[in-house]
């Protein structure tokens, strides 16, 4: 295995289904992904994704006990052995986080909710459960599921995150770039719920398409949701492209310069919110 970095993050790097460490960015070092859909099968089909052969569909079902074994198995490396000092580059050999992410939607996986309680209950042997956030990174669509709700219950207790998608907030928007017919109504619904049951943020990717950055009627659509939900949210992750994408028309999109992405930032914090930036 190679040293790890924020432009690859390859979900067979350690040799596992289920168990994928990456350096990320937002996370600030090694995150330890779990991959509830190593079928490559998303509800979504976001034109920046990274996952190779992406297909429609939902998460398999998945083997619990291998899930624990794989996780189980990196954290030891990792904490008693030398898998940082090996893999993760000078400065970042630190872990940051157990993130529910992958190559779909993880909240797609019936079993998700036992998921969360297998990690919960790992980091509590490992020592880890006040050092480690557990995240789950999603699109939100399947925050109205009770089995989802409940799971985000439990993460709450163990002082855990959702991340939820918000690239676009139109509807011609989330069409273009999430290839999904949504409306802000049930999405700011769905937020608020997410951001009731456990801390919220919002976690937003912005780029160009054919060199031409998000309208200003998008930014300022945008702008309207995030004053309607700041008082729910703990704040926004904005985020550039690092990594190719891997969908049809790849081509076409482009990362924004830094100075972009910071100005729109600017925007954000004026209306009282935190944000992360990330180009």
């Amino acid at each position: 295995m190679a040293t790890l970095s924020i432009h690859n993050h390859n979900r067979d790097s350690a040799g596992y289904t289920y168990v994928y460490p990456v350096i990320s960015r937002r996370a600030g070092g090694v995150s330890v992904g779990i991959n509830l859909n190593p079928n490559n099968a998303c509800n979504w089909a976001c034109i920046y994704c990274q996952v190779p052969n992406l297909v429609r569909g939902s998460a398999p079902k998945i083997n619990l006990q291998q899930l624990e074994s794989e996780l189980r198995g990196f954290l030891s490396d990792a904490v008693h052995g030398d898998w940082l000092q090996n893999h993760a580059p000078e400065g970042a050999r630190e872990l940051q986080d157990i993130a529910f992410s992958g190559n779909g939607e993880p909240t797609s996986a019936e079993e998700f909710p036992a998921a969360v309680e297998i990690v919960g209950q790992v980091l509590q042997e490992f020592g880890l459960a006040n050092a480690l956030k557990i995240r789950l990174i999603t699109n939100g669509s399947l925050i109205s599921h009770q089995p989802v709700q409940q799971a985000l219950e439990s993460m709450a207790v163990m002082q855990g995150e959702v991340w939820f998608k918000l690239d676009r907030a139109t509807v011609d928007g989330m069409t273009e770039v999430n290839q999904v017919s949504d409306n802000m109504v049930a999405v700011k619904r769905r937020l608020i719920a997410s951001a009731k049951l456990c801390p919220t943020w919002l976690q937003t990717c912005w780029f160009a398409i054919d060199g031409v950055p998000p309208s200003p009627e998008e930014i300022a659509a945008y702008l309207d949701v995030v004053r309607e939900v700041r008082e729910h949210i703990q704040g926004v992750h904005l985020y550039g492209l690092a990594r190719q994408p891997m969908q049809l028309g790849a081509e076409r999109l482009s990362a924004l310069p830094s100075e972009k992405l910071e100005a729109y930032a600017d925007e954000i914090c004026s209306l009282g919110v935190m944000v992360n930036v990330n180009p």
